[in-house]
């Protein structure tokens, strides 16, 4: 099969039907708008919304990408713009997920907090590749800060992006690439956990 009709394409903000449909591992190329934050501007936003207050972009199907940019060479809308480690958004993402956020991209594993939210509300968590900022700025198209300037790289931030890459990794089921992708590596090479951890 050709590798290239393996990887699905989707258009963004995610309706809960799609959302849904992702399957741990796939791949996909995402296209349309998305918006940028850490864990100062997560912090920020649930604060603002725990006091009733409205949220500055709406959240109903909204991707969030976990990321500080850095600034941008001439002729780019941005930066390197590689993945946050996910787990410093944990303690916010429930909240925001329970209001309707449809995707988040970062990198890392997620708390089981976080999954039974995915589970329950409907969101998807894909995972970019670390290390590749430079390479991943080449699919944004746009970036405007909506929010919190004086956050400066945190700040929040509507992207436009096309055909950038993603894997899913914790689908709405619940099914986690970084506990079933080492698991399955494992069974299929006939290896121990343990013989790895005593250096076998």
């Amino acid at each position: 099969m050709d590798r290239n009709e393996e990887v699905r394409r989707v258009t963004l903000p995610l309706t809960k039907e799609m959302a849904t449909s992702f399957r741990m591992g796939e791949r996909v190329l995402l296209t349309g708008p998305m918006y940028t934050l850490r864990d100062a501007g997560h912090q920020r936003l649930v604060a603002l919304l725990e006091r009733g207050e409205e949220s500055p972009f709406p959240l109903e199907g909204a991707v969030i990408f976990y990321v500080g940019p850095t600034p941008p060479l001439p002729g780019y809308a941005m930066g390197s713009a590689g993945p946050t480690t996910s787990y410093r958004m944990d303690p916010y993402a429930p909240a925001l997920i329970s209001r309707g956020l449809g995707g988040m991209i970062g990198k890392g594993r997620r708390s089981p907090e976080v999954i039974n939210a995915m589970r329950r509300y409907g969101c998807v968590y894909f995972a970019a590749t670390g290390g590749a900022g430079a390479l991943l700025s080449h699919s944004i198209e746009s970036s405007e800060v909506i929010c919190w300037e004086d956050l400066g790289t945190e700040a929040l931030r509507l992207i436009r992006v096309r055909d950038f890459p993603v894997t899913v990794a914790i689908d709405t089921d619940g099914s986690d690439l970084y506990e079933e992708g080492p698991a399955g590596w494992r069974v299929m090479h006939d290896v121990d956990a343990d013989d790895i951890i005593a250096g076998k």
